[in-house]
């Protein structure tokens, strides 16, 4: 499906969104309530992602014990971490653990190798060190293990969701610079919530062993990544336009709440309501003309930052961003590619990307998605400088179903071509 997009007509408007649950809290409360059943969770994200990490969860607690069960992640990456551990640990049952082509070119050694040093026996059926893995589940008998700090968080939030469930808790070394720490702190928050024990000192992480938790309701917050598109809107519109977004916390686990601070240099004002909600308002503030920002902490805005900074004619420059080539595409070049046929003047490398600001953006252009939702999302708000074309625009349903409905809410015109 191929969308064609044009701007709202008409002036400055008011307007009111509601974003699901956070995908990345979702998918942590679903394993800890797979391996605690007496959680339920409230406002769970309705994204591919953790309808797939839901489903296979389920899929693996309703199948005879001595057959092998394939499951099949498709492109969630997320899932495909978290089940890795998850499964791991489920004594006396064996996964065939399997996703789409690119998932088979995403890297799990690491992960791997760490569970391994735990005990865990599994095997690559394809590509060594990467999926389709073998999972046999067993009880793990070791506590500590150590793994590089520079990887994706996600390598070790897996590690630290199963933690309380292994027999004498977990004792998890990080070696060198810690990237994504608020995603590392997500992931211990809600532990805590659930009453397990942690301490994270230094480049060590400890969790305790807890074999039960009390019956409790855990309210998932809105997602701040799928917020970032409604700050680009607000940046690319008029000065008193505001958008209203329901469910969101002033003090977030999420690392991509970075986007209230951010977007300030952009105009927008982040004003937290009473009522749980935030509104974005575009205020009247001199222009910048370069920006630069670490993301290594919230890299999942990257995108969408370098299309705002493209649409305001804003030089940019952006690191931190090396776990970007390892995602539902390699987004780097993915960006240096989109943005180009747009005009751009741009330059990436391994960790970082260098774009020029630019007074001329070139109408009607077919964004090419590489099967990456964020792709999709980052460049439609560009619909408000010139007409844009999003191809494969169905990819938005892995963490944002909801996504085109919602602009055509707020006055976008979206046609099918």
């Amino acid at each position: 499906m191929n969308l064609h997009l044009e701007k709202p007509k008409g002036k400055s408007q008011r307007s009111k969104v509601t974003i699901t649950g956070s995908k990345s809290e979702t998918n942590r409360l679903l394993l800890l309530q797979a391996l605690y059943p007496h959680l339920t969770i409230d406002n769970v994200s309705n994204s591919d992602d953790s309808e797939v990490m839901s489903k296979a969860i389920k899929k693996l607690s309703t199948t005879n014990y001595q057959l092998p069960t394939e499951i099949d992640i498709h492109h969630a990456g997320t899932a495909m971490r978290f089940l890795t551990a998850f499964f791991a640990i489920q004594e006396g049952k064996e996964v065939l653990l399997t996703g789409s082509s690119r998932m088979k070119e995403r890297p799990i050694k690491i992960l791997v190798e760490a569970l391994q040093q735990l005990g865990a026996e599994i095997s690559y059926v394809e590509k060594e060190g990467f999926p389709p893995i073998k999972i046999k589940g067993k009880k793990l008998s070791q506590s500590k293990v150590s793994l590089p700090a520079n990887v994706s968080s996600q390598y070790i939030s897996a590690l630290l969701l199963i933690a309380p469930k292994l027999e004498n808790g977990l004792e998890l070394t990080l070696e060198g610079e810690i990237t994504s720490v608020p995603y590392i702190k997500m992931t211990l928050a809600l532990l805590n919530e659930i009453g397990v024990e942690t301490s994270f000192e230094n480049n060590k992480i400890k969790v305790s062993q807890k074999s039960k938790v009390e019956s409790q309701k855990l309210t998932v917050e809105s997602d701040w990544s799928s917020a970032s598109y409604w700050y680009s809107v607000v940046a690319l519109s008029e000065i008193g336009t505001q958008i209203t977004l329901l469910s969101y916390k002033k003090n977030s686990l999420q690392g991509d709440a970075a986007l209230a601070e951010i977007y300030q240099d952009f105009g927008v004002q982040t004003i937290f309501n009473k009522d749980n909600s935030i509104t974005l308002e575009k205020v009247k503030r001199d222009q910048l003309s370069i920006v630069n920002y670490q993301l290594n902490n919230s890299p999942d805005i990257a995108q969408t930052i370098a299309v705002t900074c493209f649409g305001l004619g804003i030089t940019c420059d952006l690191y931190g961003l090396h776990t970007l080539k390892i995602k539902e595409t390699d987004r780097l070049e993915a960006l240096k590619g989109e943005l180009a046929k747009l005009g751009a003047d741009i330059s990436v490398t391994n960790e970082s990307l260098h774009l020029k600001a630019s007074s001329e953006i070139k109408e009607n252009v077919a964004i090419k998605t590489y099967q990456d939702h964020r792709m999709a999302m980052a460049f439609a708000p560009l619909a408000l400088k010139v007409p844009v074309v999003i191809e494969e625009a169905e990819v938005v349903s892995k963490s944002y179903p909801d996504f085109w409905s919602d602009l055509k809410t707020i006055g976008f015109h979206i046609a099918e071509i």
